[in-house]
């Protein structure tokens, strides 16, 4: 497997909190773990957007397994640790982690979507 050298800028990026402007704001969490199963890349992290009142609006994560959907309900049932939660109440469903660069641009890409939505009159 290829060096993944986004991984250095994602742990780097740990413990922040990034203003967004009339009070929302993304926490970036992530630091370096032993590969397993469930994280082959050896990075455990958590990317959120929140609304000014501190709830989770958008969250990228891989603390816990979540079902695939169910468009893949018959193929080979691995449970993916990756993730992105939609909303506050989403359960999460299966982001395809490709790299740790990749991970922040979707991220952030999805943050402007999301704040494009919630801040429009």
């Amino acid at each position: 497997m290829r060096e993944d050298y986004g991984i250095a800028t994602l742990i780097e990026l740990h413990d922040q909190i990034l203003d967004q402007g009339e009070g929302y704001w993304i926490k970036i969490e992530a630091w370096r773990v032993v590969t397993s199963a469930g994280i082959p890349h050896g990075i455990r992290y958590a990317l959120t957007l929140h609304e000014p009142h501190g709830k989770r609006i958008l969250g990228y994560d891989n603390a816990h397994a979540v079902k695939p959907t169910a468009k893949f309900k018959f193929s080979g049932q691995r449970l993916a640790y990756d993730h992105r939660h939609r909303s506050a109440t989403d359960k999460g469903v299966p982001y395809e982690f490709q790299n740790a660069q990749q991970l922040l641009e979707d991220f952030f890409s999805e943050v402007d979507r999301v704040l494009q939505e919630v801040k429009q009159p």
